[in-house]
């Protein structure tokens, strides 16, 4: 399942059942789990590991040395889970030193084409970046987030579980587990109903997240104050727990 005109490095390791498109090059130090299917013309680069199951598309570009000035070609490494689809032209880059040597990307993950995950990112699991979105460094996406067509996220940010970022929208805070964002400047509009519907939570929990939002954006209340009232409630539910504990985690502002 290896094409002839693949160039695979011999320190590489492809468990059974990987495949290797023509013309595609398997770099030094790259791991690939069974299953794994690589289509023509992909590099990976170096110091890559890479689950089961994954299928990536062809023009990609996994492993890269990352596009950081403070690179020195220290060793660092690129995780990548299972289950995940990466589409055509996407470029996913090694972490740095500077940043703790990893970038890694979760399982069950949808990056369509030209997708960027930048240096020393963490991605969760079940995500989907539509085209052309952009990760910049050090950026923390987690569990659920759905990032719209050619949305962008400034370095060291973090985007919360179940969020969502609008097509076109530059974020440029932190944004609250649940939370939609989009628009030119970036505001928080309400909460991903629609996707919490499809992953099978039920109304009351909705509701409940619904007015943590209002609490916390809807009323006029200072950060504190909405902080002071969302407490007990978390005490008691696990997803406002959840809200809030990605509230307080901020360290560079949410969006408002």
């Amino acid at each position: 399942m290896i094409d002839s005109r693949a160039i695979i490095d011999p320190s590489a390791k492809l468990a059974a059942g990987v495949s290797v498109g023509p013309w595609s090059i398997i770099g030094p130090g790259v791991e690939i789990g069974e299953g794994t299917e690589v289509a023509s013309h992909v590099i990976i680069k170096s110091n890559t590991k890479i689950g089961s199951n994954n299928k990536i598309y062809q023009f990609a570009s996994v492993g890269e040395d990352p596009a950081d000035k403070k690179f020195l070609g220290e060793e660092t490494w690129l995780e990548i889970g299972s289950d995940n689809i990466i589409r055509e032209g996407c470029t996913l880059h090694r972490g740095t030193g500077f940043g703790g040597n990893y970038t890694r990307i979760g399982s069950h993950n949808l990056l369509m084409s030209y997708v960027h995950v930048a240096h020393d990112c963490i991605v969760g699991n079940h995500t989907i970046f539509a085209n052309n979105v952009g990760l910049a460094g050090h950026v923390e996406v987690s569990d659920w987030a759905i990032l719209g067509g050619y949305a962008g996220v400034n370095q060291f940010l973090k985007i919360g579980a179940h969020a969502m970022i609008g097509g076109m929208t530059h974020v440029s805070n932190d944004v609250p587990a649940f939370i939609i964002v989009s628009g030119t400047p970036p505001a928080a509009r309400s909460i991903n109903a629609i996707g919490l519907e499809r992953r099978g939570f039920d109304k009351d929990t909705i509701q409940l997240i619904r007015n943590a939002f209002k609490i916390l954006y809807k009323k006029g209340r200072t950060f504190q104050e909405a902080v002071e009232l969302l407490e007990p409630i978390a005490q008691e539910n696990a997803q406002i727990r959840l809200f809030l504990d990605s509230i307080l985690s901020s360290t560079r502002g949410i969006q408002r």
